[in-house]
């Protein structure tokens, strides 16, 4: 299919979805394109006022649509348990979890827990809330977790497993290629952990370049540059591809990456793409998966 869009997207009625992140950018488009088709969407949020104007704008769109608000900041184990706790309370099961949430290149800093900020929040907040949540995923026939990693998984990263909270030192933009590689690793140790089971995967998506709220956090000189280059960065709605194909293609299989098609998956329409050598090492994926554990308390119904 060479140009898959929201049009693809087959009816979605019946199904629940929860997505992180979902109040701006990616996971608002997300949101919007799934409750557009049906599915009753829990934007996952850490600013509830933010998220209930983007509930707004999104039933302006479709008066029909089904669309809660959930506090969850991804920055804070208990806030992650108290989220995970409502969102169970409210929905006996559900179909698609999209791990979108994210910072990028922010200053120095740690979440409530201690952990640096972007591994922290991109991993393991997300580790934690699909490990809280997954019993709700594994009875549902086609359900899905899917995990937004990044181009920038390739760019000089690594998992620093004697330093992952970056205390020695920091560079703002290894820690974020750490926390992307991470999601990858976390994707494909949970598909193998799910095999088994065989209803629910694990899938991942980038967007390419997509020009949103991410990039508040760019240093001083990249700031002065950045409006030189947004003209070659895509829309969110563009953006957002990736993710809604690796949520509601049918076709998808549990493990795959899915990435824009232009010129080095910087922009364009979602394909399957490749990921780095390092994102298939599976003593990586264990290792991490053991060490997430650990440090958020969270054990998976699986593996």
């Amino acid at each position: 299919m060479a140009t898959w869009t929201t049009s693809d997207i087959p009816d979605q009625s019946g199904r629940v979805a929860v997505v992180t992140g979902a109040n701006t950018g990616l996971g608002f488009e997300t949101a919007a394109a799934l409750a557009a088709h049906g599915a009753r969407v829990v934007l996952a949020v850490r600013d509830p006022d933010r998220g209930r104007q983007a509930e707004s704008l999104i039933r302006r769109r479709n008066p029909d649509a089904d669309v809660s608000v959930q506090r969850l900041d991804l920055a804070s184990l208990a806030s992650i348990r108290d989220a995970a706790a409502q969102i169970r309370s409210a929905h006996e099961r559900i179909d698609l979890l999209i791990n979108n949430a994210g910072v990028m290149f922010p200053p120095k800093s740690t979440t409530v827990d201690g952990f640096e900020l972007q591994f922290g929040t991109n991993h393991l907040g997300h580790f934690a809330l699909t490990g809280l949540l997954l019993d709700r995923l594994l009875p549902v026939a086609g359900s899905r977790v899917v995990t937004v990693s990044s181009i920038g998984h390739r760019f000089r990263a690594d998992i620093h497993f004697d330093d992952l909270q970056w205390e020695r030192r920091y560079n703002r933009f290894e820690a974020y290629g750490q926390s992307k590689l991470a999601n990858l690793l976390f994707t494909y140790e949970l598909q193998r952990r799910l095999a088994p089971h065989a209803t629910t995967i694990a899938v991942a998506a980038h967007p390419g370049g997509s020009n949103t709220e991410l990039m508040r956090h760019l240093p001083r000189w990249a700031a002065a540059g950045y409006p030189l280059i947004a003209p070659l960065f895509q829309d969110p709605a563009m953006g957002a591809l990736p993710t809604l194909r690796a949520a509601a293609d049918p076709a998808a299989l549990g493990g795959r990456y899915f990435g824009p098609d232009g010129f080095a998956q910087g922009r364009g329409y979602p394909k399957v793409v490749g990921s780095s050598r390092r994102s298939h090492d599976v003593a990586r994926q264990r290792r991490l998966w053991a060490v997430s554990e650990e440090l958020t308390g969270v054990r998976y119904p699986v593996g």
